[in-house]
């Protein structure tokens, strides 16, 4: 059964503490001067008054932020209104001035808030909310959810675009001297863990299978299977957008039962042990960035998702930042009747018309057909269809998609989106001029087809069982495989070095077993990280059905 919330033990020399209480007796002793850092959605305030009884002394760094004038400064520059490129300011550009702390004799000072553990200090901890808590709380209006300026109004661009690269490159610097790890997700009731059981826990885990914990959002196009399937929040709008595994997003629950588990960030796994995680060769390739991502996109009950592409790898580096581009795949879980996937330019599409047509459409609201312009195949259950940046594509309504992709995420040049509104009744934003600007016209017509709509390879076989290549192009770096198993069957598979993700397309699940001594039961449609130290493992068929599981590589 698909599991809403997996956890993973922790090392066993970590120490957990949840609860006020349990946390406060964590503190240091005086004299010392303990700073906690963490991004603003935290509830600082509230942290500040647990804590004040043991603390001499309490310090809001956020009191000396610079103008909010200076901070708006910082990171996007420029007039477009969709996008910008990833901000590289450090976190010191904040302040007017740092204030200066010394604990006088047998006191205890805590300073708190985002950019704390810039100030002077004998201890550091890190109070954390998972990404998808500030995400919300922007969509909501919640003031003071923007780095740097409290109280103001928030504003998504700016989240994206110049917080979240701040704060993550200040976060991944810090994690190999944290003293604690504080997850305040639950203001009520945090959970901490500490320091050196963190980066233990985290050697444990980067050796072994991993599934992060998943989430669903909802998008005005959204389905609603992974409601109806998964009991993911029956009560939610809808299940659009799933994010099995993104990696700038992704969190691991690490504890010992639902009262005492911590989230922390996959993304500190890749930092604290590259090459266990990744492997040498794509380390030194892409650092510590995790570059494949698994996300569904659930169009049940939905709508079409928007006609978009995504940037060139030169456009991508050059104007937004990234140092490698959004290449996509669907491998197609379900396919509802008449359901389609739009993908490639047709051999007979006119640019200027196209562009025209969209032109009218965001302008006046001109309907259009994509179909004109871009092909329509059938949405067949276990097709991988090839999405190289630059090539125009979109979900139709009525499927459940598995996007198997490159990391960078926040780049979709919308062509046109059925005239559809957004969840408070605006147009939704259409940058189409940066979709035309990285519009693939070189494959197009019986080449979309040919290359983009692949047959799949067998690759290698044994007794009930075949590991076949269902989708690789020369100007993608990662491929996509796919294990088919008979009921009860066994396969052998080797990471040789490089990270597999896999993931359960059709069949009750697969039993992936380590030569560590491993076990991990992994069921249908769920995600698992096998990182590139594991080495050797086998994968066993669980059920009286086959079962397929879709795996993603480096290639």
């Amino acid at each position: 059964m698909y599991r809403l919330d997996p956890c993973h033990a922790p090392a066993p020399q970590a120490a957990l503490a949840a609860g006020w209480a349990a946390v406060a007796a964590h503190l240091p002793p005086a004299p010392a001067v303990l700073a906690v850092d963490g991004p603003p959605t935290a509830d600082w305030d509230l942290l500040a008054t647990q804590l004040a009884d043991t603390a001499h002394a309490l310090v809001d760094v956020r009191t000396h932020y610079a103008a909010p004038a200076t901070v708006r400064s910082l990171g996007d520059t420029d007039d477009d209104p969709y996008f910008a490129p990833l901000a590289d300011n450090p976190l010191d550009d904040l302040f007017a001035a740092l204030p200066r702390v010394a604990p006088a004799h047998d006191a205890l000072v805590i300073v708190y808030g985002p950019g704390a553990a810039l100030v002077d200090h004998d201890v550091l901890w890190y109070a954390d909310v998972p990404k998808r808590y500030a995400e919300a709380a922007v969509v909501a209006g919640t003031p003071g959810t923007n780095l740097g300026l409290p109280g103001e109004k928030p504003d998504l661009k700016r989240l994206f675009y110049t917080d979240w690269p701040m704060l993550d490159r200040h976060r991944d610097a810090l994690a190999p001297r944290l003293d604690a790890w504080l997850d305040v997700q639950d203001p009520a009731r945090p959970v901490l863990i500490d320091g050196p059981g963190l980066r233990a826990t985290y050697a444990r885990l980067a050796r072994g299978p991993v599934r992060t914990r998943p989430y669903f959002n909802s998008t005005p196009w959204g389905g609603h299977w992974a409601q109806h399937e998964l009991g993911f929040d029956p009560g939610a709008r809808n299940t659009a957008l799933g994010y099995e595994l993104i990696a700038p997003e992704a969190g691991i629950l690490v504890g010992t039962g639902p009262d005492r588990q911590a989230e922390v960030p996959f993304q500190l796994m890749c930092v604290l042990e590259p090459e266990a995680v990744l492997g040498a060769d794509v380390h030194a390739r892409f650092g510590t960035s995790f570059p494949i991502r698994f996300d569904y996109l659930d169009t049940v009950g939905g709508g079409n998702l928007s006609l978009h592409c995504h940037p060139q790898e030169t456009y991508m580096r050059e104007r937004f930042g990234w140092s490698y581009t959004q290449h996509e795949t669907y491998y197609m879980t379900l396919g509802g009747d008449g359901a389609k996937v739009f993908l490639g330019l047709r051999g007979d599409a006119d640019v200027d018309v196209f562009r025209k047509q969209v032109e009218q459409a965001a302008a006046q609201g001109v309907p259009m057909d994509p179909e004109d312009h871009v092909h329509a195949f059938p949405a067949e259950r276990g097709q991988l269809y090839m999405i190289p940046a630059g090539t125009p594509h979109a979900s139709g309504a009525g499927n459940l998609v598995l996007e198997i992709s490159a990391t960078p995420y926040l780049y979709s040049l919308r062509f046109y989106d059925w005239l559809r509104p957004d969840a408070h009744g605006n147009p939704r934003p259409l940058p189409y001029e940066h979709g035309f600007a990285n519009l693939e016209t070189g494959r197009r017509g019986e080449a979309v087809a040919r290359d983009l709509v692949p047959a799949p390879r067998t690759l290698r076989e044994g007794e009930g069982w075949r590991e076949e290549v269902i989708g690789a192009l020369d100007e993608m770096f990662y491929e996509v495989r796919r294990h088919v198993l008979d009921a009860g069957a066994e396969a052998d598979d080797d990471t040789a070095g490089r990270f597999h993700i896999l993931n359960v397309v059709e069949g009750d699940g697969v039993r992936v077993l380590t030569e560590a001594g491993d076990r991990y039961d992994l069921a249908f449609a769920e995600t698992l990280t096998v990182p590139a130290a594991v080495g050797r493992y086998r994968l066993r068929a669980i059920g009286d059905a086959p079962v397929r599981v879709v795996k993603a590589l480096v290639r």
